[in-house]
């Protein structure tokens, strides 16, 4: 059977494999599109078996937001170099991933997507990995917003809850949820609030800032601890933090101050980060 153009777009519309290879696989099995399907991935494997030893620190992280903020995933696909990081193909196969990405739970893609991989290791030439994936959906009245910055290199997700469904459509609240999502992106906080702080990193914190303050007495020495772990909080948990773009206010109380301007109870309820290879 002759092997036309339409057959060779038809397979890579299916595999994502470049034309040159389409062509060969279909030329190989004479036109038989499932038995060229199937050479495809054998050597999507065979790529991706030779590629696993060698390190994807490059890549790209993406969000999708659907259903009106009620539902967001976020993916991090890795590869080896910068310059396929930057290919059109690979973008637009991370933004493919990122809305598969919601029907998978929080790190459960990576296996199941193997044969996707696979070929687009295939195609690319390069290593190819999902390292990590989170699923959201949201629970009452809220929404999921999503910021990608440095073009792929950080990206956060930020679930909000209020308790007016009109809350969500005001622009006060829009350009609080986008600042929130800016914040979490330049200052990277570890926690949300201080009681999610595990017990053991705090005694390790005070019992650093006993050994500072050896030889004071110790009512004194009690008052500046307490103020030092204060501090510590604030520059670890996100609600306690400065806010990026007036640091003199806390996010917090940045938040209050927007829940009484809106007239509602505006809850950060959590937040996701990625840094890539972090």
């Amino acid at each position: 059977m002759a092997v036309t153009i339409d057959m060779i777009k038809e397979l890579r519309a299916a595999t994502g494999v470049g034309i040159a290879d389409c062509r060969k696989a279909l030329e190989e099995t004479n036109g038989d599109f499932d038995a060229a399907v199937k050479i495809l991935r054998e050597r999507g494997a065979a790529v991706a078996a030779k590629r696993a030893g060698k390190e994807a620190k490059e890549g790209i992280i993406a969000a999708k937001v659907v259903d009106g903020g009620k539902k967001a995933a976020l993916v991090e696909v890795n590869c080896e170099t910068d310059f396929v990081a930057r290919n059109e193909d690979f973008q637009r196969a991370v933004a493919e991933l990122a809305e598969e990405a919601l029907g998978f739970e929080t790190d459960a893609m990576a296996e199941a997507m193997t044969d996707r991989i696979n070929e687009l290791i295939a195609s690319i030439g390069e290593k190819i990995q999902i390292r990590r994936n989170t699923k959201w959906e949201v629970e009452g009245v809220g929404v999921v917003v999503d910021y990608i910055h440095m073009g792929g290199k950080v990206g956060v997700l930020v679930e909000l809850a209020c308790e007016k469904p009109e809350t969500l459509e005001n622009p006060v609240f829009k350009e609080l949820a986008k600042d929130l999502t800016l914040h979490v992106a330049a200052t990277a906080p570890q926690h949300l609030r201080r009681e999610d702080v595990p017990e053991a990193t705090i005694e390790e914190e005070k019992s650093i800032f006993r050994k500072q303050l050896e030889g004071k007495p110790e009512n004194i020495m009690e008052n500046i601890l307490k103020g030092k772990i204060n501090k510590f909080f604030s520059q670890i948990c996100f609600l306690e933090q400065g806010f990026v773009k007036e640091d003199k206010i806390a996010v917090q109380a940045l938040i209050d101050e927007k829940s009484k301007e809106l007239g509602d109870r505006i809850v950060v309820k959590r937040y996701a980060r990625y840094q890539l290879g972090a």
